[in-house]
């Protein structure tokens, strides 16, 4: 066979959905919590599932199978008990949740369980929660994160918080608990009770209090070893690489988040095996730890163990692989529509690939869409500012996320077998085309016209900012971009010896990695940015906010503060919180910042306005002065940091135009050797 269609063909008839469910199901069987499941980032489970999964590997045929060494802070979850008898004296065994911070009572304990609701500053006003567990309400979804509840208690000395989840997660049904990464420090403890035991305890307190006994072991520590899992099937051009990835930590059983992911991984490869294929590029399957989370008293603990890979593990990866394939919850439909995630650079090469791709209308009624850019959700982030090129199923947008995700309801019960299927496929054939192209397809013409549009005119008037030598830099970029990719499509019709265009792909890829440095920042709630946005949508508020004091409405100004970097959190919870949480982001080495290092570069401290603010709301002709000179302080350091991210951006469009201009040269270059 020799054409893609044939062994596209071939694929789908070794596709096996059940071997890949077996496997995922087995995944199950390593737990770090006897009950409740949990194989978290260097845990005996999570070590244990990689030893497996390494076996997996040697047995389907694959070569160089190996562990690489990373480094992660560990967490061990054996268990989180409670016992409780109620006002009618019936006794309850509870299981809870928890999350990645140090908590061992070394058998039951009593311990007064007081309510305080959100949990914010106010619910502490003339309550002494020493040594008492503080139970509150959450939705981390719509609200605010769990370390801040969670650090709110530990200044004011609670032994534990413990969380129910109100709304935005685990909304399957009122047992559910849920599980996130903590992003806080490992000695504020928190754990996770389910809306339906969580009711049976409120429903018997007196003075909002209760006695419960409580025994539970939670072990964090720093700086542990950990593994990820790699195999790979030969390419006959050994230092281009295409890498597929999953990772084998998880919550709970785990079973769409990740088991599912890295059996379909394993069944591709075994696919692939099955028909005979020899790729032309190495092709690496890498099992990841530490996802969930792997590094303690971080805002961006999770994606440890690809960012470990990628920066230190295999730093030659970066200028060698050519694409990551990263899957995430693949068996179960996320929505009508289906979607691939990926890179800017990636959207025209996946838009023309899947318009040759037929959908199983019975999983995807809607079809197929590429969407761009990549979230920070998933490893796939982590890659792509290594310098990997990286794409994902679309995981994020359905329900699902909302009612099962990380809970003890992702289960087999959920799975959808002509989703996995389709998936296996999509995916399979995915690797045998981007195998088949002798020059990386990346396209930089879609990165400048976002970038383009992501531009306000609007705030570049009213700064008084020259957005003129940015939009002229991106349009000859954009155009340099095009041609380029026009230039690389052409060679990917024609045939080429091995190794033909190596020099030539290392050069895209070091533009990708340029491009990522130069153009990937990050808002303070995650948001994938380009450099200017953040102070755009600054600016836009402290407009609003002073034009909300000029007509007297207090109320309106705060709402408009609210939006400004991380300043919401200023409203609800103690100085100390707040200033703790900015800071762990501006002032940690890279070591604990892995992927969000670099990423947020402006901020601006509004406490104190905020305090200010509330202080005057309601009164009568408020005096705001203090208030609008604090306002128009920040107004000119915004302007100012504004006006040099247009420049920066300025510059970068240029130098990655350059990059750009020197592979259509090198191009050129070889087409007139090849004709003398």
């Amino acid at each position: 066979m020799n054409k893609l269609e044939e062994w596209e063909q071939a694929l789908k008839q070794a596709v096996d959905t059940g071997y890949s469910y077996g496997l995922a199901r087995r995944m199950e069987e390593y737990k770090t919590n006897p009950v409740l499941g949990y194989r978290t980032a260097g845990s005996g489970a999570e070590r244990e599932t990689g030893e497996m999964l390494y076996r997996e590997m040697e047995a389907l045929g694959l070569s160089g199978v190996c562990r690489d060494k990373i480094q992660v802070d560990s967490w061990e979850f054996e268990r989180a008990v409670m016992r409780f008898t109620d006002r009618n004296g019936r006794e309850h065994r509870f299981q809870l949740g928890a999350y990645q911070t140090q908590f061992c009572t070394e058998g039951f304990q009593e311990f007064t369980i007081i309510y305080l609701e959100k949990g914010t500053a106010r619910s502490y006003e003339g309550v002494d929660v020493k040594g008492k567990l503080v139970l509150i309400d959450i939705n981390q979804r719509e609200e605010w994160w769990i370390n801040f509840p969670v650090y709110q208690a530990y200044l004011k000395g609670a032994a534990a918080l413990i969380a129910v989840q109100e709304q935005g997660y685990g909304e399957i049904h009122d047992t559910a608990l849920n599980a996130q990464d903590i992003a806080g420090p490992r000695e504020a403890a928190a754990f996770s009770i389910s809306r339906a035991d969580a009711d049976i305890i409120k429903g018997s307190m007196e003075d909002r209090e209760a006695k419960v006994l409580f025994d539970a072991r939670s072990t964090v520590k720093l700086d542990q070893e950990d593994y990820n899992i790699l195999g790979c099937i030969p390419g006959t051009e050994p230092d281009e690489k295409i890498l597929l990835t999953a990772h084998y930590d998880s919550y709970f059983s785990g079973f769409q988040d990740d088991n599912a992911a890295v059996a379909m991984m394993l069944g591709i490869a075994r696919s692939l095996k099955q028909i005979g294929y020899k790729p032309r590029k190495t092709l690496v399957f890498c099992a990841m730890a530490a996802e969930e989370w792997g590094v303690s008293n971080s805002k961006y603990d999770w994606s440890t163990g690809a960012y470990e890979q990628v920066f230190t593990a295999r730093p030659q990866w970066q200028g060698q692989v050519t694409a990551n394939l990263n899957f995430e919850l693949p068996a179960h439909a996320h929505g009508a529509k289906d979607g691939v995630r990926c890179t800017y650079e990636y959207g025209d090469f996946m838009e023309n690939f899947l318009q040759g791709i037929e959908v199983d209308r019975s999983a995807y009624p809607e079809g197929v869409e590429v969407l761009c850019p990549i979230q920070t959700w998933s490893d796939d982030f982590s890659m792509a500012i290594g310098g990997i090129p990286s794409m994902v199923n679309d995981f994020s947008a359905g329900e699902f996320m909302e009612t099962h995700y990380h809970s003890q309801y992702d289960n087999e019960n959920f799975y959808q077998e002509p989703v996995y299927r389709f998936h296996h496929e999509l995916y399979g054939s995915l690797v045998l085309a981007l195998d088949m192209t002798a020059v990386v397809p990346l396209d930089f013409k879609r990165l400048f016209w976002a970038v383009r549009d992501s531009v306000d005119q609007t705030i570049c008037a009213r700064t008084g900012t020259d957005a003129g030598p940015l939009l002229e830099a991106l349009k000859q970029g954009a155009g340099v971009a095009g041609e380029l990719y026009r230039k690389i499509m052409e060679l990917n019709e024609q045939e080429w010896p091995v190794g033909a265009w190596r020099e030539l792909n290392k050069r895209l890829l070091d533009a990708f990695r340029r491009e990522q440095d130069c153009f990937v920042r990050l808002s303070w709630h995650d948001d994938v940015l380009f450099p200017q946005q953040s102070v755009e949508n600054n600016l836009k508020s402290v407009y609003r906010a002073l034009e909300c004091l000029d007509h007297g409405n207090v109320r309106g100004a705060l709402e408009a503060v609210y939006d400004i970097d991380n300043n919401r959190y200023a409203f609800l919870f103690d100085e100390e919180v707040f200033r703790y949480f900015t800071e762990y982001v501006l002032d940690q080495p890279p070591d604990r910042l892995k992927w969000g290092t670099g990423r947020i570069v402006h901020h601006e401290n509004l406490f104190e306005l905020v305090r200010g603010l509330k202080e005057k709301l309601g009164a009568p002709e408020a005096d705001v002065e203090r208030e609008r000179a604090v306002l128009e302080q920040v107004l000119d350091n915004q302007v100012l940091c504004y006006k040099d991210d247009i420049k920066y951006m300025t510059l970068s469009a240029g130098r990655l135009t350059q990059m750009l201009g020197s592979c259509a040269e090198m191009i050129r270059d070889i087409n007139k050797r090849k004709r003398i």
